[in-house]
């Protein structure tokens, strides 16, 4: 199996909506973050790409997975499209850099704030901060992060070959996926999930259960 969709878009660009539309069109599974979460086992993985940019062979850690999309697989679209050369590269953005700011001041930014007390929570932090790091140096800074999201947008312009790219903002639905996958639209709502209030949901439920 080989993946069918290689996301570059950043966390906070309807990446989890993206997840249920591109699952359901290639019915099979996409690797976003909340795999991760339910897959602690990767984060050795991960943490050996991030810190030590010792990459996975892609393929095998992969294996099973139609797509990718989010952190921490889009900070490395360009090793992943290097890997998958036959797979369009998704773009998801915001309908501006203020707007996604907006979205992760309350939701990622915030989260990163909270100081994990269960191991498997801390080995996943410890990954995580130095790749938001890396993607931008003066993290948290606002002015810092909207530069560090436009530069990001960007350079997958420019790395990524206009026939290959795909484009989609949020609001955008079904057609560019469809588009570049080569199949139907279905007949049914755009998935919708995980908006700001969800995510902080999910993170205060995560903490109660690693304090428990």
């Amino acid at each position: 199996m080989t993946l069918r969709v290689i996301g570059a878009g950043l966390g906070r660009t309807g990446t989890n909506s993206l997840k249920g539309a591109v699952e359901r069109l290639t019915g099979g599974r996409c690797y976003h973050m909340s795999e991760l979460i339910e897959r602690p086992q990767d984060t050795a993985t991960w943490t050996a790409a991030v810190v030590d940019r010792h990459m996975p062979d892609w393929a095998a850690f992969l294996h099973g997975y139609q797509a990718t999309l989010d952190w921490p697989a889009c900070a490395f679209w360009r090793e992943l499209a290097g890997a998958f050369p036959e797979a369009p590269v998704l773009l998801s953005k915001r309908t501006s850099a203020e707007s996604w700011w907006a979205s992760m001041e309350k939701t990622i930014v915030q989260a990163q704030e909270q100081v994990p007390t269960d191991p498997v929570w801390a080995a996943r932090r410890a990954m995580v901060k130095p790749m938001l790091l890396q993607f931008c140096p003066e993290w948290p800074d606002r002015d810092a992060v909207i530069a560090a999201y436009e530069r990001h947008n960007d350079e997958v312009r420019r790395g990524v070959a206009p026939d290959r790219l795909v484009e989609w903002t949020t609001g955008d639905g079904w057609e560019p996926l469809c588009t570049a996958l080569g199949v139907p639209v279905p007949d049914e709502p755009f998935p919708h999930t995980n908006t700001a209030a969800d995510f902080r949901r999910s993170m205060e439920l995560e903490s109660e259960q690693s304090s428990g």
